[in-house]
């Protein structure tokens, strides 16, 4: 593997998103076979937690600033749904619903690095994210792209 594409295993904020994993694994493991309904929660929690692995990833590798918000708003969504999962695991009388306290205590941990983590945002890094949802502060939707004055002739296929 190339250890450019591995650098993000080494952060914190990742290493702290595998221990969700592995804690949100093992609870799904408990769910008893028979339960069709637990079953498919589980493979949506275990969804959940890989979502956040993978959108580190990318947002490690995407440098702009606008890819970065946005898998880490894709992430904070997966971090809220496995916060709110133990409802539903009572409501449906899993036995060790109470587990999940375990998740939330790893989220809690995550959320403090993870505030670190968005805040090391380069924000001199961006395209303006016409949605003007996930612009730099002081970007607007409808701002002039500074790029957009960047002289450019292209390749000329003429000359071929």
């Amino acid at each position: 593997m190339d250890p450019l594409n591995e650098k993000h295993k080494s952060l914190a904020i990742y290493i702290k998103s595998e221990e969700i994993y592995q804690t949100v694994k093992e609870i799904m493991a408990l769910v008893p076979e028979e339960n069709e309904r637990l079953k498919d929660f589980a493979a949506m929690m275990l969804n959940e937690a890989m979502i956040i692995q993978a959108k580190i990833a990318g947002a490690e590798g995407g440098d702009l600033y606008s890819i970065r918000m946005q898998n880490a708003a894709i992430i904070r969504k997966a971090a809220m749904d496995l916060i709110i999962a133990k409802h539903s695991f009572e409501a449906f009388d899993f036995k060790y619903a109470e587990y999940f306290d375990l998740v939330r205590d790893r989220i809690e941990e995550f959320r403090l690095l993870f505030i670190d983590w968005v805040a090391s945002f380069d924000q001199q890094n961006y395209t303006i994210d016409t949605w003007g949802l996930f612009n730099p502060p002081g970007v607007g939707p409808h701002d002039k792209d500074p790029d957009d004055d960047i002289p450019w002739e292209g390749p000329n296929f003429e000359d071929d």
